[in-house]
């Protein structure tokens, strides 16, 4: 099943996001939270991506959504890392993008439709 990672400037947020995604996909995916720096405070910490990632991806690969600028450049530089393809950066809204991408996945539906599922949020109407 492929897992979903949250990385936010904010540990709160994050940890929000990915328990109203929990909330949604049920038990069986794997949703790992990024957020804050080391100390407790704002900012991201590429090694925190990098275990989230590690613990999302249980094979069938991960989709990665941020939320602001250096969120998304810590989750690349630890994304060049990788080799094999199976974690996904995705340009898609935050909580949105985690919900679409959570409940599909947990339909066991593949990378490509996660990710696909994560970046079509951003069209979404509120209202």
């Amino acid at each position: 099943m492929v897992g979903i990672v949250i990385v936010s400037h904010s540990r709160e947020i994050a940890s929000g996001t990915a328990a109203l995604a929990a909330q949604m996909a049920g038990p069986e995916v794997r949703i790992e939270a990024a957020g804050g720096d080391p100390d407790g405070g704002l900012g991201t910490d590429g090694a925190r991506v990098s275990a989230a990632i590690a613990a999302a991806d249980q094979g069938d690969g991960a989709v990665v959504l941020g939320d602001l600028g250096s969120s998304i450049l810590t989750a690349r530089a630890v994304l060049e890392e990788q080799v094999n393809g199976s974690v996904r950066l995705v340009d898609a809204p935050l909580v949105e993008g985690a919900v679409a991408a959570a409940v599909v996945a947990s339909a066991g539906m593949s990378l490509d439709d996660v990710v696909a599922a994560a970046e079509e949020a951003r069209g979404t109407a509120k209202f």
